[in-house]
């Protein structure tokens, strides 16, 4: 070997004593422990990665899955609809969205210690009634309260605002909608809620505008109908009671229709269904019905109703206490034993209280739902979620 810039190449011994150095028993050893720490951390991430592997199996099968059923509302689309006047405005999937989250706080009140959210904590829902209520106003009330907002408002406008006065519904609307952030509208006269949404600068709820509509009670229904006998579109529903002027038939024919629902139609005639709701619906006279054990044994829904005597002009109904079209033992006897019974409160006599034990009877159920309804309601209002 050459030198090269004066460096002497190693000697034989020099390379004799490194070999001589790194295969003594120590340097071995010492090498030996090197490639068993090698292995063991080989091995602790082998371990890592099939933990994070295991974990994530279980988060998405096991774990989200609970948390989505218990304790994370359901998100959706923004919400598009800024008034709720009309069933004709809300589509099934507008509907199921609507439902996943009234579900959510359906599971929520059931739990020990009930609600307590605050969703809504800085928003004012105004309760605007002029004609009488229980349950409509009771359950928005309750609904709102629940996600932690404040409710002003009156139970009789017709006696208690400035409408004694003179004041037009409009000029009322116009002023009250400066005062909170949803108005709950319920009038005698047909309309009325499409005339507030015109002037109002918030959302406008329609809770029943003389013998027009009833939307949110219509959603109420068919969420009731789709929890307790199942999909609306393999059904039989049949309405009985006072059919001309009862709004919550009118309202959950409409919807009904959108799912392909079967129909028929059981009152006196002077009570029977609009024509103009038939040619809207498409239905035929065949689909009705002077007489309800024609058509009990097909019916999986039987949807009562009370004699609206309060829409009728004094003598065109008599007493209207539903005896020719309630319920009685006969009629039970011949119902199918899953048969849902619903009524959107309050009764006459066309149900009689004997048949409130009875597995089949759900219109108690049916108006408890309306918290929860109201609830996923006014937060999809008030509260949309991100897309």
């Amino acid at each position: 070997m050459e030198r090269v810039s004066g460096i002497e190449p190693p000697s034989s011994a020099w390379k004799a004593d490194i070999i001589s150095h790194y295969t003594t028993p120590a340097c071995s050893s010492f090498y030996k422990e090197r490639d068993d720490s090698s292995l063991i951390c080989d091995r602790m991430q082998e371990s890592v990665l099939i933990t994070s592997l295991i974990l994530f199996v279980l988060f998405y099968t096991v774990i989200l899955p609970v948390a989505l059923t218990w304790g994370i509302p359901p998100g959706g689309p923004v919400s598009e609809i800024q008034h709720v006047i009309s069933v004709d405005q809300f589509t099934p999937e507008w509907i199921a969205e609507l439902f996943e989250r009234a579900k959510y706080w359906k599971r929520s009140l059931c739990r020990p210690g009930g609600v307590a959210s605050a969703v809504l904590s800085s928003r004012m829902m105004i309760s605007l009634f002029y004609e009488p209520s229980t349950r409509t106003r009771l359950s928005f009330e309750s609904a709102m309260n629940r996600l932690g907002g404040r409710v002003i408002g009156t139970e009789d406008a017709e006696q208690f605002s400035s409408a004694t006065k003179g004041e037009t519904l409009e000029d009322t609307i116009h002023v009250v909608s400066g005062y909170g952030d949803v108005i709950v509208l319920r009038h005698k006269e047909r309309g009325a809620a499409v005339r507030a949404a015109a002037v109002s600068t918030v959302p406008i709820i329609n809770a029943g505008d003389g013998d027009g509509e009833h939307p949110t009670q219509a959603l109420l229904d068919l969420f009731t109908i789709q929890e307790t006998a199942g999909p609306p579109k393999d059904q039989h529903v049949v309405f009985v009671g006072d059919l001309n002027k009862g709004r919550t038939v009118h309202s959950l024919a409409r919807l009904l229709s959108k799912y392909g629902t079967s129909m028929s139609f059981v009152s006196p005639e002077h009570l029977a269904i609009p024509e103009h709701l038939c040619g809207e619906l498409g239905l035929s006279s065949a689909c009705e019905y002077r007489s309800l054990d024609v058509v009990i044994e097909r019916a999986t829904v039987i949807y009562m109703t009370r004699t609206q005597n309060e829409r009728h002009h004094e003598g065109q109904v008599g007493a209207g206490d539903g005896s020719d079209y309630g319920l009685t033992r006969e009629l039970v006897a011949w119902m199918r034993h899953d048969t849902v019974v619903l009524h959107p409160l309050p009764r006459n006599s066309e149900i009689p209280t004997w048949f409130d034990q009875d597995p089949r009877a759900h219109y108690i159920d049916q108006a408890h739902r309306g918290v929860p309804l109201r609830m996923a309601l006014l937060e999809m209002l008030l509260n949309p979620l991100p897309e």
